[in-house]
């Protein structure tokens, strides 16, 4: 089975850039999209990326032992402890999604991996874990499916995307003891 199957995504192909940037453009939001080399980390989008402006993030495609999924969306770099996380947010224990579910769930590879990724995510399967220091900042950016480009997004748009895919963050305060709100 290859990694483009449509029948890991719905019966359909995951979503190019492009028909990304059509859904954005029908919802009347504005962004700015950087092409750069392909980067798959963390420390390789730093070093890469130039002079973006703006939060960047670290997204963790997450399963837990029942196999439901999550993507953790937070600051990039937040020390994240999925043992506590996971507890925290009522789904046990999590680990790191398998580059097979990655595809089947988002439509994207490693490396790709992004909250607008939820735009192949039909049926509402994997739940948006949202680092709410991440709305704090000017403009957020994230790849828009591609690990090669990087798309510049304000933060209440990123939340207007997000509900009109039908995927409301749960919000998840790293700096204090609340736990999780939605």
């Amino acid at each position: 089975m290859s990694s483009r199957d449509p029948s890991l995504t719905g019966d359909r192909e995951p979503a190019k850039p492009e028909d990304l940037f059509r859904r954005l453009q029908e919802l009347a939001i504005e962004t700015e999209t950087m092409e750069h080399p392909p980067v798959y980390t963390v420390e390789e989008a730093k070093r890469l990326r130039g002079e973006i402006a703006g939060c960047h993030t670290k997204n963790l495609f997450l399963r837990n032992k029942k196999g439901a999924m999550w993507l953790l969306v937070c600051l990039e770099d937040r020390q994240v402890d999925l043992k506590s996380l996971g507890r925290e947010v009522g789904g046990g224990r999590f680990s790191l999604g398998s580059a097979e579910r990655l595809m089947r769930y988002l439509g994207v590879v490693p490396g790709a991996v992004s909250p607008l990724a939820v735009i192949n995510d039909r049926r509402g399967e994997v739940v948006v874990l949202l680092d709410r220091d991440v709305l704090r900042c000017d403009s957020l950016n994230f790849h828009p499916l591609d690990n090669a480009m990087t798309t510049s997004i304000l933060p209440e748009d990123f939340l207007r995307f997000l509900e009109a895919e039908d995927h409301p963050p749960t919000f998840v305060d790293f700096g204090n003891s609340e736990g999780p709100s939605t």
